[in-house]
């Protein structure tokens, strides 16, 4: 389990990130969002101990990164957003040179080369130099470094960044083998990766954590949309009192939002509101021509959280 509380970093008079706190769950994928700016990369690099924290704590398994910083790299795995390959060097030899820098060696080293190998399906290009290797397998090498060591914990910044669909699809397939036996950390600017790889979603604004939610919870919405030829005042005055903090507004000629407040953005909440708003239309003698439970899709909910605040003072 990795335990991040009241995390703050500054860069001299810059707030970097500010008291931000999260938890995660062993085997989850998760996805972490924010402008450029948003603080992502300072978050990353205090997580594998890179940098340290003004202040805060990091704990991943019982361990403190203040007080087992080696420890705790050891169980870290790490994809930079611009890994520094060595074009000149063979597939094989640089896995041999990252696995040396790890502190592998003898039996133990060979070991971690063929899981790493056979995890990223590399082996028919261990023999070619880096340079010749096309983007999508170049970045199959960077997640085969970041796994000799099999960590518990595997931070990937941008691993989809430049692949064709064949080469994102692929990279998801091994990410997704990746976390049966990892927590997996997935910094994108890419929307769809994140819903199509991850159950939790941090999102950053200007340093501070503004979303911290499971995808299926994120997706729930709180609003009904209603077609009907009834009036505005004959809707309010029908639901008028029967849901607490409910809001009804009009979003063009016969259609309606009616909405929740977020305390009640639940299912059944929403079910029960369905219901007594078609019953409403019926009693009043309206025709009802559409009713339905609006969805929330990551995107909306980025600029929503975004729109309001401008991103600054962080990195």
């Amino acid at each position: 389990m990795l335990q991040v509380s009241h995390l703050t970093r500054r860069y001299g008079a810059m707030l970097a990130v500010n008291n931000v706190s999260f938890t995660i769950q062993p085997g989850e994928i998760v996805g972490l969002l924010g402008h450029n700016g948003a603080g992502k990369t300072t978050i990353m690099k205090m997580l594998t101990g890179y940098l340290e924290a003004d202040s805060g704590s990091i704990r991943l398994n019982g361990l403190e990164m203040s007080r087992d910083r080696a420890a705790i790299q050891a169980q870290i795995g790490y994809l930079p957003e611009s890994l520094p390959l060595y074009p000149d060097m063979t597939v094989a030899d640089y896995l041999d040179y990252a696995a040396t820098l790890k502190g592998l060696s003898g039996d133990n080293k060979t070991a971690a080369m063929r899981y790493s190998i056979a995890a990223t399906d590399i082996a028919s290009k261990l023999l070619a130099p880096i340079a010749t290797l096309s983007r999508g397998f170049k970045q199959r090498v960077g997640v085969a470094q970041a796994i000799l060591t099999r960590p518990k914990l595997l931070i990937l910044d941008e691993p989809t960044n430049g692949l064709d669909p064949a080469q994102t699809e692929a990279m998801r397939n091994l990410i997704r083998e990746l976390a049966k036996d990892a927590t997996v950390i997935l910094s994108t600017h890419i929307m769809q990766e994140v819903d199509a790889l991850c159950s939790q979603v941090l999102m950053l604004r200007s340093g501070e954590l503004v979303l911290d939610s499971s995808l299926s919870a994120l997706r729930q919405s709180n609003s009904v949309q209603l077609l009907s030829d009834i009036s505005l005042s004959a809707l309010r005055d029908a639901l008028n009192n029967k849901f607490n903090g409910l809001e009804i507004s009009s979003l063009a000629e016969g259609q309606y939002r009616l909405s929740l407040s977020d305390k009640q953005t639940v299912s059944q909440p929403l079910t029960a509101l369905c219901q007594t708003a078609a019953k409403a239309v019926f009693n009043a003698g309206a025709n009802l021509t559409q009713l339905f439970i609006e969805q929330r899709d990551l995107e909306t909910v980025f600029r929503q959280l975004n729109s309001t605040t401008e991103v600054k003072d962080a990195a």
